[in-house]
């Protein structure tokens, strides 16, 4: 039991490392590449677009960094306290990847607003003109989604904290 316990945080820890370091290495490639020019990956619909965003989605709260970076350590606290929380057994395992996910796209966003004071954004749906977003945020989105049901659906009736 306790090998398998090891064998499934060190598993959860590669994949939490893994897509911290696919949005590292995205937004790396956004700022060395797009900063000369745009990429248009499938024409009028999607579009890779360089941007320095120093707020939110849609540019709210600009140059509000330690409002983000509070929040961003409020919830990084609690989805450790809820990861900690999460019975050990496989049912669970959605619930652990969503935190993960969630987690991940967290400090990744946080990474560049600490380093730089804003966020490189670079995947752009010219089609509904959504705003310029980053894997980051995707990883919280899809977080997101995964944890309305997980909490909806999936784990209703149980007793998770």
């Amino acid at each position: 039991m306790k090998k398998t316990m090891l064998k499934t945080h060190f598993v959860y820890s590669l994949l939490f490392v893994l897509l911290i370091a696919l949005d590292r290495v995205t937004k790396n490639w956004a700022s060395h590449t797009l900063i000369k020019q745009d990429i248009d990956v499938i024409p009028d619909v999607l579009c890779f677009h360089y941007l320095e965003n120093a707020g939110a989605a849609w540019g709210i709260l600009q140059n509000a960094i330690w409002l983000f970076a509070i929040i961003t350590i409020v919830v990084l606290g609690v989805m450790i306290y809820f990861y900690s929380r999460i019975p050990f057994e496989p049912k669970y395992h959605y619930f652990r990847f969503t935190i993960i996910l969630l987690s991940a796209g967290a400090i990744g966003n946080f990474i560049d607003r600490i380093l730089w004071h804003y966020v490189v954004d670079f995947i752009y749906i010219k089609a509904i003109r959504f705003p310029v977003f980053n894997v980051a945020d995707c990883f919280v989105c899809i977080g997101a989604l995964c944890l309305i049901h997980c909490l909806l659906f999936v784990y209703k009736d149980d007793k998770l904290c």
